[in-house]
């Protein structure tokens, strides 16, 4: 059993996570074998500081540890969610977990700079600690469907992506919530994208990716009107349009984060996360330059 430990309660995946892990609360076809929430540490949060002792007397009252120094778990635990909703702190808090060689989920946005997600990385690959960062909405079943389905559908030539992308000045653009679009996109296109353009309104952001190999996707983030999650995923034989039901998606993520913790192999290739940073920071970029395409060069 893989003994977790979690980092800063600003967030409610520090429930729905241990509810799953530790079958705790939530339904028996959610629950998540092979791994346990022993020990957390609410932090300091400086984006929703209110939630954090709510949070902090349910995971006390689901049995977990609490301490108070994030490098107090060091010792007591096989590996290490960092969940700050703050994505611009991440790598201060993933520092001594990767010195010390533990498998490292971190939490959507991985960070708010394409500077401090390769320094994440760096970190990882010269500790030897295995990384990995994602949305849950990449393990949406309707997403993975259209990858399962790929016979019958042909090759994905281009998407369309959408998400609620509500706006926080310490994860500026679509950093703080239109994360979960950006990374369907990569969930459904893959790795490649080179440049990026974005229109953005108060009410909405359209960004348009350009892949190495010609194809073209975009991302939607709403802030206005009926939102959700979804996309149109064009491909070689067919159109899929699906929503996705978000009923079970933090189960995928953590059977995928749990295999990682058992493995010390990544789910998903670090340099597509550092894209998926990328893209966002171009995505602001030209925003800055009236629209101007902006290339992705990691």
């Amino acid at each position: 059993m893989i003994r977790v430990g979690l980092v800063d309660f600003d967030t409610s995946h520090v429930v729905a996570f241990t509810q799953r892990w530790n079958h705790v609360g939530c339904s028996e076809d959610q629950w998540i074998e092979g791994a346990k929430v022993v020990a957390g540490c609410p932090g300091v949060s400086y984006l929703s500081p209110e939630r954090v002792p709510g949070f902090t007397e349910d995971l006390r009252g689901y049995g977990v540890e609490i301490v108070d120094r994030p490098e107090d778990l060091i010792g007591q635990i096989d590996a290490v969610c960092i969940e700050s909703v703050d994505g611009s702190v991440h790598l201060e808090r993933a520092v001594p977990f990767l010195e010390a060689g533990l498998p490292t989920f971190v939490d959507k946005p991985f960070t708010c700079s394409l500077a401090h997600a390769k320094e994440i990385a760096a970190l990882a690959e010269k500790h030897g600690a295995a990384l990995f960062s994602s949305s849950s909405l990449r393990f949406g079943r309707e997403v993975i469907a259209l990858h399962e389905d790929s016979e019958e559908n042909g090759p994905v030539i281009g998407a369309d992506a959408y998400s609620p992308a509500s706006l926080h000045p310490r994860n500026p653009g679509l950093f703080h919530y239109g994360v979960h679009g950006v990374e369907t996109l990569f969930a459904i296109m893959g790795k490649g994208c080179v440049a990026v353009n974005s229109a953005t309104t108060g009410d909405v952001d359209v960004v348009t990716g350009y892949w190495d190999d010609g194809r073209v996707g975009t991302v939607r983030g709403i802030r206005k009107g009926a939102a959700g999650y979804g996309f149109t995923a064009f491909c070689e034989k067919k159109v899929v349009q699906s929503t996705i039901n978000a009923g079970y998606i933090y189960a995928g993520l953590l059977g995928a984060i749990t295999t990682m913790f058992e493995t010390g192999e990544a789910p998903i290739d670090i340099r597509e996360t550092l894209e998926i940073t990328a893209f966002i920071e171009c995505a602001l970029e030209s925003v800055a330059r009236d629209g101007a395409k902006v290339e992705v060069a990691i």
